[in-house]
């Protein structure tokens, strides 16, 4: 899998893995791409079925930061499975990367946090009592979740948004496994418990790159107020829309982020 992977930019060592979420894929154009790989051609990693999520691995460079994207995800609700991004974690660990950077489209817990708000994850809550760690052997399962979201990292990408004048947000993300989308009693639950935006995936991910030793980064887009915050319905049309629409926003944040990584 490396040498297959490394054939494709010989010489090339990424530092930085970028896992894209939903309508968020488009931050590629910001790059110098030396290499873009489907996932369909690397044993291992998921083929993605939901729309917004290519499923391709592009390397490349971010100013003089190399950088390893994952187009795209795949969730628990799509097969059943939490460790669906084993494979491209551990492969991102195995390639040289120390620091994984998610995000997400997620859904606005505080109406101080519109939809097209951006907003850094300080920390998770996993609501759905599943854990993609769940059979494997050996004492690093136990995996220390305590700084999953790396605050060094979260306090760089919040200067990072204040330097390039853009409102940005920190909280706490909920992980429901969907796909359906949580009822207004689930949301009133989650706002009890402390959460800020809710989501569909992330937290899986983070506890798999803990598991690779690798720090983490999150940030997510908010694409809809929650369940019975607001009138209106949810749907993922217009998750997808939000997303793209404030894509320019969070491709400014991660750029900056990125470039200055060093």
């Amino acid at each position: 899998m490396i040498e297959a992977i490394s054939s494709r930019a010989p010489g090339f060592r990424p530092r930085v893995a970028v896992l894209l979420g939903s309508g968020l894929g488009s931050f590629v154009d910001e790059m110098k791409v030396l290499a873009a790989i489907p996932y369909a051609e690397l044993p291992g990693f998921p083929r993605p079925t939901v729309r917004g999520h290519e499923g391709r691995l592009v390397l490349g460079h971010l100013g003089s930061t190399p950088v390893a994207v994952l187009q795209g995800r795949a969730h628990y609700y799509e097969f059943g499975r939490a460790d669906e991004m084993r494979v491209p974690i551990e492969t991102m660990a195995e390639l040289g990367c120390e620091t994984l950077v998610q995000t997400n489209a997620a859904g606005s817990l505080r109406l101080d946090m519109p939809p097209g708000s951006l907003m850094v994850i300080t920390d998770h809550i996993n609501f759905t009592g599943i854990n993609p760690l769940f059979g494997l052997g050996a004492n690093r399962r136990f995996v220390d979740m305590v700084d999953a979201y790396d605050p060094a990292l979260a306090r760089r990408l919040l200067a990072a948004a204040k330097a390039a004048n853009i409102r940005c947000h920190d909280g706490v993300y909920i992980w429901f496994c969907g796909p359906s989308f949580e009822t207004p009693a689930e949301i009133r639950a989650a706002v009890t418990l402390g959460a800020d935006a809710v989501g569909m995936s992330t937290a899986p991910e983070t506890i798999l790159a803990r598991h690779a030793g690798l720090k983490v980064a999150a940030v997510s887009v908010m694409t809809n107020f929650a369940a019975g915050l607001v009138p209106g319905v949810i749907g993922h049309d217009q998750t997808i829309a939000v997303a793209n629409a404030s894509s320019s926003q969070l491709r400014l944040l991660l750029r900056r982020f990125l470039e200055s990584y060093g």
